[in-house]
């Protein structure tokens, strides 16, 4: 389409004309020779190749390496790169403490940061290279909201750790202070597993969150078929950010964009793979707001009915026993979507990043019996999803619960309410609870915590204590790596005076997974009673990012988002 009969790049229609086209952007131009380009390369489609390459974690230092590749692959097909970087908040470093307010408040820094380069140098096409839990989703709604042609490539998973002839990956970690606290494991041990943990480049190694939306950008159509598969340490990964590269100047001359590829069908493959890989419970938080970002209503209602139909067929960390790593090579995401979409339970026509559609794409695929990480259709672990939404006089907005491995899905206890995270870690560590107790922990959602921290350090510690016959509830998240019948995402949060903040100590909650409902055997009289009573609290957080996240940011099960989305546009920028 933007290509004239002698095959160079009609620009009439591409952002870059802004920047690139006629004697008033001379002074524009001046800027490019000064970095070394040439008319040439001018006078081609700008490509942004946006990375989150930093040295805050493993998950992000071989991101440059990729981008890098990427870069090469957009100017062997015809295009001119232009590398930048944007922030990760990684959440393995930011767990367990006051950091982690800053990591979903990330995703919407990415989003923004993305968007607002895009535009301000008015390029044409975006490649993003991301590694981190929130940095997937942050890179993929800019592309969503941007709307210009885009690919998406994950930077890889760590390879897993090997300490005493065992596999081990960060959440061995964060269970073994569990066991440690409660004296089945030495300081000695402990400090010499930290050193065998994570042996390299990679975002953490099981069906974490991470993990779990690089699976994510594949099925739903922004990342290359299989490229989510290799590891970070594996150096032929960069042949696939290369043809990355390469396939992003495809969508650009066909002008296939990404909510072309990423419509309702796409968000409902993306769900199904979610479950079927027992996937982080975050997918129902990101789903929603990458949905936001093209004007479609995707709720967390939504997703959870879908997990509901999809049998879960992984057998993968945390719930299973496999890292990331043996997915991959057991075949990846084409593999599970060839079974999927031979048992009808994916939509084959939806439109990808190949400039083919999945069914297309899944041609000559055929499944592998000979391993056992990918079950079929036929034969799943459970015949529904690894990850359930919840529903109930506690969670009128819903909650979200990972059930993938999991044999206590059914729990009635009394509550043991915790304002903030740090006083059920506190309890716990001190082993200052009983079994059969309802863990509740509050004032930590999106505008009550601010930024709705994950939960890992306090459930690694009860998993890493042996206690299974105990439930935990909150307003915030869960890490991917999350074990037990740990319940997230409770709507209304109590900073907006949802239930859960109106609940005390000894007040029965019943939990059934199985049914998908969540609920406070409390009288509604004197639940009213409470409520008359009660008074949002004054968090720590009055100026700076994590206050403007509070001020803007929406309620988990619509993606806890910050702006009106796509739905509220008047233009594109793809458009303008």
């Amino acid at each position: 389409m933007h290509r004239k009969p002698d095959g160079s790049w009609d620009k009439a229609r591409l952002p870059s004309r802004h920047t690139t086209e006629g004697p008033a952007r001379a002074p524009h131009r001046s800027y490019y020779y000064a970095m070394g380009l040439g008319s040439r390369e001018i006078a081609q489609p700008f490509v942004g190749v946006a990375s989150c390459w930093n040295e805050a974690a493993p998950c992000n230092t071989a991101l440059m390496r990729q981008a890098h590749a990427a870069a090469e692959g957009v100017k062997r097909a015809g295009g001119t790169p232009r590398e930048f970087c944007t922030i990760t908040v990684t959440d393995g470093i930011a767990m367990g403490h006051e950091g982690m307010r800053s990591s979903l408040v990330s995703r919407e820094v990415i989003a923004d940061s993305v968007e607002l380069t895009m535009r301000g140098h008015a390029y044409d096409a975006l490649v993003g290279v991301a590694g981190c839990d929130k940095s997937l989703p942050g890179m993929m709604m800019a592309m969503l909201r941007l709307n210009v042609p885009s690919a998406f490539i994950y930077g890889g998973s760590i390879l897993p750790g090997s300490w005493r002839g065992r596999d081990v990956t960060v959440q061995d970690m964060f269970e073994a202070v569990g066991q440690h606290s409660a004296g089945t494991m030495s300081l000695e041990d402990l400090c010499d597993l930290e050193q065998h943990a994570c042996p390299g480049d990679g975002a953490c190694g099981g069906q974490y969150t991470a993990n779990t939306m690089a699976c994510v950008s594949e099925a739903i159509g922004l990342a290359l078929p299989l490229s989510s598969a290799l590891p970070a340490a594996y150096l032929h990964r960069d042949q696939y950010a290369e043809a990355t590269g390469e396939a992003v100047m495809a969508l650009l001359e066909r002008n296939i964009r990404p909510r072309d590829i990423c419509t309702r069908e796409a968000f409902e493959n993306a769900a199904v793979v979610v479950a079927a890989t027992g996937g982080s419970t975050n997918g129902g938080l990101h789903l929603p707001a990458m949905a936001h970002e093209c004007g479609i209503r995707f709720t967390l209602r939504d997703v959870a009915e879908i997990m509901k139909r999809t049998p879960y067929l992984t057998d993968l960390m945390p719930g299973g026993k496999y890292p990331a790593k043996k997915m991959g090579e057991a075949g990846g995401v084409p593999m599970l979507l060839r079974t999927l979409l031979d048992a009808g339970l994916i939509h084959g026509d939806c439109m990808t990043v190949t400039g083919k559609t999945i069914r297309e794409n899944l041609e000559g695929v055929v499944w592998n019996g000979d391993q056992d990480v990918i079950r079929p259709v036929s034969n799943p672990f459970t015949p529904t999803g690894g990850v359930v939404g919840l529903w109930g006089s506690l969670a009128p907005e819903g909650a979200i619960v990972k059930v993938a491995g999991l044999k206590h899905v059914k729990h009635r206890g009394p509550a043991r309410v915790f304002d903030g995270e740090e006083a059920c870690f506190a309890a716990v560590e001190a082993r200052d609870y009983k079994e059969g107790e309802v863990l509740v922990i509050r004032y930590e959602g999106p505008k009550g915590g601010p930024g709705m921290r994950e939960m890992l350090s306090t459930t690694a510690a009860i998993k890493g204590q042996g206690v299974e016959n105990i439930a935990l509830i909150t307003d915030g998240r869960f890490s991917g790596a999350t074990r037990g019948l740990c319940i997230g995402h409770v709507g209304p949060e109590a900073q907006d005076g949802g239930p859960i903040a109106l609940v005390r100590d000894g007040d029965i909650i019943s939990i059934d997974a199985d049914a998908g409902t969540i609920d406070l055997e409390v009288d509604a009289d004197e639940l009213e009673r409470r409520k008359a009573e009660w008074k949002p609290r004054r968090t720590n957080y009055q100026s700076g990012a994590v206050w403007k996240f509070a001020q803007a940011v929406g309620p988990a099960h619509l993606g806890a988002t910050t702006h009106p989305g796509g739905a509220a546009e008047t233009h594109v920028y793809a458009d303008i």
